[in-house]
């Protein structure tokens, strides 16, 4: 992901160099110390981005209140906040029979059976037929689409279908190509939260899967 800050302007040439140099591709870190450094430095520099979408005014910022241009009218950054501050009601709780609890959104749970890597069972999918697709927001910094593209890169699978723009209407609405046996899928000016932000782009292509089709071109 910190490519991806680094070629959206988010942090700076030297501590892109630094993870580079110290870092690697995290699997190996040999200077851990120097890793951890130069990580908190890309923190820092993010600031008060919202790393699920980049582009997205954040909650209290006085930018929702001035009218800062956005992708999607309507959108709340509060949202969460508001869904919390619901879910703690205690007469809510109770109408959904869970004990009392402070509810927060992605709490630590604990999860001890989560694997490494989800490479082999996507090889493990492709080799039983199943369609696999995989879609990524372009905006989102979280599970930013360089690194997907990394990941897929990695799988070595033969391209049935050159890169192409897909469209909603006469607008691109992301981009598509297609693997053997796995298709993969942007879609623009999205962040993590997919359907929230880009509600009609992301119809286009879950309807596109469902029908067993391609994201369509643009009709001439």
């Amino acid at each position: 992901m910190y490519d991806y800050y680094w070629t959206h302007a988010l942090i700076s040439d030297e501590t892109h160099a630094g993870i580079e140099k110290n870092c690697g591709d995290f699997r190996n870190v040999t200077n851990l110390r120097e890793c951890f450094l130069y990580e908190f430095k890309a923190d820092d520099e993010l600031v008060d981005i919202d790393v699920y979408n980049i582009y997205a005014p954040v909650c209290n910022s006085s930018a929702t209140k001035n009218g800062a241009s956005y992708f999607v009218s309507n959108i709340d950054p509060c949202a969460e906040d508001y869904t919390a501050a619901y879910l703690n009601l205690p007469e809510v709780q109770k109408a959904l029979h869970v004990k009392p609890i402070k509810w927060s959104h992605c709490s630590g749970v604990g999860w001890t059976d989560s694997p490494t890597s989800i490479l082999p069972t996507i090889n493990q999918l492709i080799s039983s037929g199943i369609s696999i697709w995989i879609y990524s927001g372009d905006l989102d910094g979280r599970v930013p689409i360089t690194s997907t593209k990394y990941s897929i890169n990695s799988l070595k699978l033969p391209v049935h279908t050159a890169w192409r723009p897909w469209y909603t209407g006469k607008e691109v609405g992301g981009y598509v190509i297609g693997y053997k046996g796995l298709t993969l899928v942007t879609v623009r000016g999205a962040g993590h939260m997919v359907p929230t932000d880009q509600p009609y782009r992301a119809l286009t292509m879950i309807s596109s899967f469902l029908l067993g089709q391609l994201p369509p071109q643009l009709k001439s």
